[in-house]
């Protein structure tokens, strides 16, 4: 199983729910996943494999939990920006990878948090903006030393 792959479903679920206002079953349906040439073709989505299927499991442990925490992560996100930046300055896109990281931070004990964040830092690379993933980083690390303080 790729915890990457599963971490980049759940910044991609949690962005689309973001944005879209969409229910949180639907988001966890991964119905979304449905490939274009499927759609294309009007045909019913194959079954994902049992990579997938784990892959999706721990995607939704973290969107699930992600949601239900999301007030308290982001009152957390928003005490750790630097002065001059706000929650409203923050895309979507960086908020999403922020949300996901500072949920597995609070909540994911068994994971070093340096992994957390680096997983964190290399999705900005691939999804965000050229520089997001220095301003994701540098969140995720004060979070971090924060909750490794306690």
């Amino acid at each position: 199983m790729s915890r990457r792959k599963s971490r980049i479903l759940a910044f991609q679920a949690l962005y689309s729910w973001d944005v879209s206002k969409e229910s949180l079953d639907n988001i966890l349906s991964f119905s979304w996943l449905q490939k274009d040439s499927e759609i294309a073709a009007g045909v019913e989505p194959s079954a994902p494999s049992e990579t997938a299927k784990e892959e999706q499991t721990f995607a939704s442990f973290i969107i699930a939990g992600t949601v239900d925490h999301v007030d308290e992560i982001d009152k957390i996100i928003e005490s750790h920006l630097s002065a001059n930046w706000s929650m409203d300055r923050l895309n979507k896109v960086t908020l999403a990878i922020l949300r996901t990281g500072v949920y597995e931070i609070l909540f994911q004990k068994n994971v070093d948090s340096n992994i957390i964040i680096d997983e964190a830092v290399n999705i900005a690379k691939e999804y965000g903006t050229d520089d997001s993933y220095k301003f994701i980083n540098a969140v995720l690390d004060k979070i971090g030393k924060d909750e490794s303080s306690k």
